[in-house]
């Protein structure tokens, strides 16, 4: 196992650039990338970088040169052999060649494409323009490189003996979080920490310490590098990227309101079995469980995203139950803001009554909260989000009106088109 203190005191180019490979990146972007590559080769997309704790100002801890450095590495990055093996020949979900081979073979000639970059009142305004099956690469590893450049800025005045207690006292709050929540009981969770983890070397170790603080529980991870390097599951499914896109290019509200459901059946085309997972909080949970057609309940589970979990939870058993299905036998993933503590809180309340999965993020591959003066290594809420699809913006309402973006007027629109009503702030943590 690596000793992470003394290779963060030795940080080299060559041995330790923020993003190491193109599978560097969570699986869902390569899941959804070859349903785009399928269907979507045409549309041109914008992505941008949002800051949600303004508090914060990145550009006044991250130096912009060693931002673009970071970046400009990244494309230079390729498929090598061995990752291009491990994707025609690797089984994902219990299924032989998920990926086809014109999809495996694009992704060997890929390259990232161009990024702008510039400072505006202390914060980056980072933005990548082109196709949709390229620009999307870009979300994860931008979001990684910043995250973990803000670290190494707050680390680098550290001496060997600092950051080794450092560590070994987040490696103890791991640990023991990891070992509250085996207590529990059978708790099935992955990691999904890659874009706002503090570091990869960080992400690698959490890793192993849940395969073996877990062990059969642990599901694997979404980083398809750790995955492959480690020899674990790669999980992961979907994201509001699909719909938010999709609802962009409808000509007309009536195509508006049908293009989540639009999503799922090119999705279902696509992925069965424990992919076939709903993601319905787009343009809010409520709006799209009475809309959803019968089929859609036929799906495997349902990702709780935006809304209280419980809340959430519940409201997923009570459509099932009334489209007939049920629920024991449908499974409920939760994965917004998770930590140790409310996984208990879920796990009290809905085991037994569906089958549960818990995507593990910032709270895991990033809780530094108090290990430095001033909070200054606590995990921030960053997103890189599409933000225009052939021209047009794009929309996101969400079950939480603090995460909601887009123009005014579509914001407008949208919540008429989807009947969203009055919706209840809640704090984003991260």
């Amino acid at each position: 196992m690596t000793e992470i203190a003394t290779r963060v005191y030795n940080h080299t180019w060559k041995i330790d650039p923020i993003v190491r490979s193109v599978l560097d990146t969570d699986f869902y972007k390569l899941l959804m990338g070859q349903m785009i590559f399928r269907r979507h080769r045409d549309v041109n997309v914008t992505f941008g970088i949002h800051n949600r704790t303004s508090r914060v100002r990145v550009a006044d801890i991250v130096d912009e040169g060693a931002l673009r450095e970071q970046l400009d590495h990244v494309r230079t990055l390729s498929l090598s052999r061995g990752e291009s093996t491990w994707l025609r020949g690797n089984m994902f979900y219990g299924k032989r060649q998920m990926f086809s081979p014109d999809y495996v073979a694009w992704l060997e000639n890929f390259r990232f494409p161009a990024y702008h970059l510039e400072k505006r009142d202390g914060q980056y305004e980072l933005t990548f323009e082109g196709p949709w099956l390229e620009t999307t690469m870009w979300e994860v590893p931008a979001l990684a490189i910043i995250n973990e450049l803000r670290s190494r800025a707050v680390l680098k005045d550290l001496g060997k003996f600092e950051l080794q207690i450092l560590y070994a006292r987040a490696m103890t709050r791991v640990w023991e979080k990891i070992e509250f929540i085996k207590s529990l009981g059978p708790v099935n969770l992955a990691d999904f920490g890659t874009r706002r983890r503090h570091g990869f070397l960080w992400q690698d170790w959490c890793v192993q310490a849940l395969r073996e603080g877990l062990g059969a529980t642990f599901l694997g991870t979404s980083n398809c590098l750790i995955a492959m390097q480690r020899e674990v599951e790669a999980t992961g499914t979907n994201a509001h990227e699909l719909p938010m896109v999709y609802a962009a290019l409808a000509d007309s509200d009536a195509a508006l309101a049908q293009a989540p459901y639009q999503v799922l059946e090119d999705w279902q085309q696509d992925y069965d079995g424990n992919l076939r997972i709903i993601l319905p909080d787009t343009y809010g949970t409520t709006g799209f469980l009475a809309h959803a057609p019968d089929w859609v309940a036929g799906w495997t589970g349902m990702r709780i995203d935006s809304k209280d979990n419980i809340e959430g939870g519940e409201e997923a058993i009570a459509w099932w139950q009334s489209r007939g299905q049920d629920p024991t036998q449908k499974l409920i993933i939760f994965s917004d803001g998770l930590d140790a503590d409310e996984v208990a809180r879920i796990n009290t309340r809905f085991r037994g009554r569906a089958r549960l999965g818990f995507g593990w993020g910032t709270l895991l591959t990033n809780d530094f909260r108090g290990l430095a003066p001033d909070g200054v290594l606590d995990p921030i809420s960053i997103v890189c989000k599409v933000i225009s699809a052939n021209g047009r913006p794009t929309v996101k309402l969400s079950d939480n009106p603090t995460k909601a973006m887009g123009p005014p007027d579509q914001l407008e629109r949208y919540r008429r088109v989807f009947e969203v009503g009055a919706q209840a702030e809640r704090r984003v943590l991260v």
